[in-house]
């Protein structure tokens, strides 16, 4: 199971990682994806949505079942990555480097909200 230390994760199983001017990356960890199992089908959220810190707003189906992605903090999404409608599979492949939704917070200091690679490891362990 991997923790990067570059991402932010929340207690939903979703990490973060800054982008570019203020926008941030968004996918499911390794921990929920390796729940999940072979991942079939991503629902994500549309661009210009606003997202609502905890609230559902995306799913993820796999071969077991579906889950809902609860949005890491109050923002708005700005770009979907099409390519997994297509390979939704490399989610599993690669959890971090599968982002899911690209959004931009309603206020700057995402990090300090959000759980730390060593606090996610606790809350899972």
């Amino acid at each position: 199971m991997k923790f990067p230390d570059d991402v932010v994760y929340s207690d939903a199983h979703l990490w973060a990682k800054p982008d570019v001017d203020g926008v941030w990356l968004a996918g499911i960890t390794d921990y929920a994806q390796d729940l999940l199992g072979d991942i079939v089908f991503i629902d994500a959220p549309k661009v210009g949505a606003q997202l609502m810190a905890g609230k559902p707003c995306g799913l993820v189906e796999s071969v077991k079942t579906g889950s809902d992605l609860h949005a890491l903090v109050d923002g708005t999404v700005t770009a979907i990555n099409e390519a997994l409608f297509n390979h939704p599979e490399a989610i599993n492949d690669k959890p971090y480097a599968s982002w899911i939704f690209k959004f931009k917070p309603n206020h700057p200091n995402v990090a300090v909200t959000l759980l730390d690679a060593k606090a996610y490891q606790q809350l899972i362990s």
